[in-house]
């Protein structure tokens, strides 16, 4: 008779030894792979981009919109007639 621990280092040995797959995949998975990686890396890059561009923009919005109200105001002081 074959003893208990005998065979339960027989199974892990066999568990842990690499074996062959002796399995085709085709080009077709490995575009599909590909792609896949490349819409989560894009999706990533694009949400981080939106986070620091959306408020980056609203600045610059504000910015300039300051700069043409301050241009205008000297616009109109220079219009105007001075007060003798």
């Amino acid at each position: 008779m074959v003893n208990k621990s005998f065979l339960i280092i027989l199974a892990g040995v066999w568990i842990v030894y690499p074996h062959g797959a002796e399995a085709y995949i085709g080009p077709g998975v490995g575009a599909g792979a590909l792609a896949a990686v490349v819409g989560v890396l894009g999706s990533i890059f694009l949400g981080l981009f939106a986070i620091v561009y959306y408020p980056f923009k609203r600045m610059l919005k504000r910015r300039k919109k300051t700069a043409t109200v301050a241009k205008s105001d000297a616009v109109d002081d220079a219009s105007r007639p001075a007060d003798k």
